[in-house]
């Protein structure tokens, strides 16, 4: 799933963002959704921040009305997200400069008050630019597992990876490893779109089919290659054994 951000302080303007960005994506039925549409910048920030390693499209207003202007807000984003795709959508067209000088490396600086139909198809071709690269990325690049842990940021190699197992606060998963656990904040459906290799076993469970070392059929049972074990539930035993048939 990819996440699609809009950050603009004129509500007009704001509306007609998602209802292109919504209307394109469910005509090409993408796996993709706005997770926020606000004015406010700290709102945006304080999302990313609890999420890290988003990959997400953000659309953003330069002016923004507050304190905290867009390419400030692009600078920010670049360093918590660094594989998000930022579009900057702005009547201020002599400011496109500055996101040679910060480094933002903006996807699209797509300018208002042009035709309404072009800046429409700016906006479609960005998000399907920003879903095709999140594919062609999802195997190459994603070797690695973010997770925020209280103020620590954990960067862990797909491989030690065991499963991922709903916690019984709410919004936590706790992530086992190979000799660990770490709990966070987190949903099982955003694990489970992360990497092909992440498959859903249980509905409070996603494991990481490369480390499971046997399947017991009739203790209905998962056992991965450092000894743990987990339940497998019987609409999803299929499933599995059909993803380590693709193998």
């Amino acid at each position: 799933m990819v996440s699609i951000f809009i950050c603009e302080d004129k509500l007009e303007q704001k509306n007609g963002l998602e209802k292109i960005i919504k209307d394109y994506v469910n005509t090409e039925k993408l796996n993709m959704k706005i997770e926020l549409s606000t004015d406010d910048p700290m709102a945006v920030l304080n999302y990313v921040h609890e999420n890290v390693d988003l990959g997400g499209l953000y659309f953003l207003g330069v002016g923004l009305n507050h304190e905290m202007d867009g390419i400030s807000l692009a600078v920010k984003l670049r360093t918590l997200d660094p594989s998000g795709k930022i579009v900057f959508v702005t009547a201020h067209a002599e400011l496109a400069f500055l996101t040679f000088k910060y480094k933002i490396e903006a996807l699209d600086y797509i300018i208002k008050g042009t035709d309404l139909e072009e800046i429409k198809k700016k906006i479609e071709e960005c998000v399907q630019i920003a879903y095709e690269r999140q594919l062609a990325s999802k195997e190459s690049s994603r070797r690695y597992f973010m997770v925020k842990s209280s103020d620590k940021i954990n960067v862990i190699p797909l491989e030690e990876i065991m499963y991922f197992k709903v916690s019984e606060i709410r919004d936590r998963l706790i992530l086992h490893l190979e000799g660990s656990k770490i709990q966070f904040r987190g949903f099982l459906k955003d694990v489970e779109d992360y990497h092909c290799a992440f498959v859903r076993i249980h509905h409070a469970i996603v494991a990481n089919k490369h480390n499971i070392k046997s399947i017991d059929s009739k203790k209905m049972e998962v056992e991965f290659v450092n000894g743990a074990t987990c339940g497998v539930s019987a609409r999803k035993l299929k499933v599995l054994e059909k993803a380590l048939a693709n193998e």
